[in-house]
């Protein structure tokens, strides 16, 4: 019998990834696109972002002969709306494929990546930020996840804002400029407060949100005022997750932040230890999760497939 082929998919406010592979654990196709988000993007791009890096990921495997896919995605609430889902369809179906996409938020994949358990508690943080208990690969109480304008605090964005923020104020006070200041101001060009205002109100939120590969930059390069937003970053990120009290199960750690800034993982890691008795496992790849999450019912051996495809992606 051949072993069925399955799909998975991270789609966040940055990038999409999809990982295509056997239900026993090997992987045979990647792929990236766009941000994936369809409450920051307009559906059909989000859609579009998706099928891209869905299309790498099969390469010359046949459509057909994938049978079960999982896409985990922040804002997929937003896909109960029939037109944002048939839109969607529209894209998956052109791909070829036979199987239906089974969507599910972005929590439920970054906790299986970092665990095959079916319940504990999950921080991401990347370009937002949201805490959330896991029942049985469903989710539970949350804690912030209530966007750019209203939340995500410690997030990709927030750093990039706040960055954003001091320079304006740096800019304002004709202070000397610290490293992270000048380097902003520098990625925003122009010259003066005022010309420098005008620049970021008329950014994308993307490029506010980027940002924070400046705030990071500096602070490896020890820039005080980096560090403090780092560690203030970290503190409201840890603060976001302990508000949920003891988890129910392991907890982990994910999303662009927490896996690839050590300086906020370490932080974070150090202030929930003590209260929730756990410091917390750093996740893999999303992608590949999800497609372990696609791959559940055809395994007599989850936390095994996990192992392999998840633990070693």
């Amino acid at each position: 019998m051949t072993t069925p082929l399955v799909l998975g998919a991270d789609c966040g406010g940055t990038a999409s990834r999809a990982v295509l592979a056997t239900a026993s654990g090997q992987i045979l196709g990647r792929g990236l696109a766009g941000a994936g988000n369809p409450v920051a993007r307009d559906p059909d791009q989000a859609a579009g972002a998706l099928a891209a890096a869905v299309g790498q990921a099969l390469g010359g495997h046949d459509p057909a002969l994938v049978q079960a896919a999982v896409a985990g995605m922040a804002g997929e609430a937003r896909l109960a709306d029939p037109a944002a889902a048939a839109v969607y369809q529209q894209h998956w179906s052109a791909l070829g494929l036979r199987c239906p996409l089974r969507t599910v938020p972005d929590t439920v994949v970054g906790f299986a990546a970092g665990t095959p358990e079916p319940a504990g508690t999950v921080l991401i943080a990347g370009t937002g930020a949201v805490a959330a208990e896991i029942a049985e690969w469903d989710i539970g109480r949350t804690a912030d996840g209530l966007g750019w304008l209203l939340g995500d605090e410690g997030s990709g964005f927030w750093l990039g804002l706040q960055a954003a923020r001091y320079t304006a104020r740096a800019l304002q006070h004709g202070a000397e400029l610290s490293p992270l200041a000048s380097e902003v101001a520098l990625r925003i060009g122009g010259s003066g407060l005022e010309d420098f205002v005008t620049r970021v109100y008329q950014l994308p939120r993307t490029a506010i949100g980027a940002f924070a590969t400046s705030v990071t930059a500096c602070a490896q390069a020890g820039d005080p005022v980096a560090i403090a937003l780092l560690a203030d970053a970290a503190d409201r990120l840890a603060a976001t997750l302990i508000s949920l009290g003891p988890p129910p199960g392991p907890v982990v750690l994910a999303g662009g932040l927490l896996t690839g800034v050590p300086e906020i993982r370490d932080r974070v890691q150090d202030a929930i230890a003590g209260p929730l008795g756990d410091s917390g496992t750093v996740a893999s790849d999303g992608a590949a999760a999800a497609a372990w999450l696609a791959a559940l019912p055809f395994l007599a051996d989850p936390p095994g497939v996990h192992a392999v495809l998840v633990g070693k992606a």
